[in-house]
């Protein structure tokens, strides 16, 4: 049984790219590289669809990381927070 071939990433965004310029159909491209058209049709609506999120101005959604981190930091203004409160408390009690 035949596997089936994987193509890389640069791969398929040069492929995209070269659909998405216009300069050769479809069917040229697929030729040139080996591929099926609709295969390349994918890519290029694959590509035109992440665009808008990699060029954005970051506004848009939050890594894994950076909730994580917001997390901790929140946890830490708790801490701190109730450090405050407590040293208050103690500061009346003394005066």
């Amino acid at each position: 049984m035949a596997q089936r071939k994987r193509y890389g990433g640069r791969f398929k965004a040069r492929v995209a790219m070269e659909a998405i310029a216009g300069h050769k159909t479809v069917n040229q491209i697929s030729a040139e590289h080996g591929v099926h058209p609709t295969q390349v049709g994918k890519w290029k609506k694959q590509a035109l669809e992440l665009l808008p999120e990699v060029l954005g101005n970051g506004k848009g959604k939050t890594g894994p990381r950076q909730d994580s981190n917001e997390g901790q930091l929140y946890q830490q203004i708790g801490r701190l927070t109730m450090e405050v409160e407590y040293l208050k408390k103690k500061l009346d009690l003394c005066q």
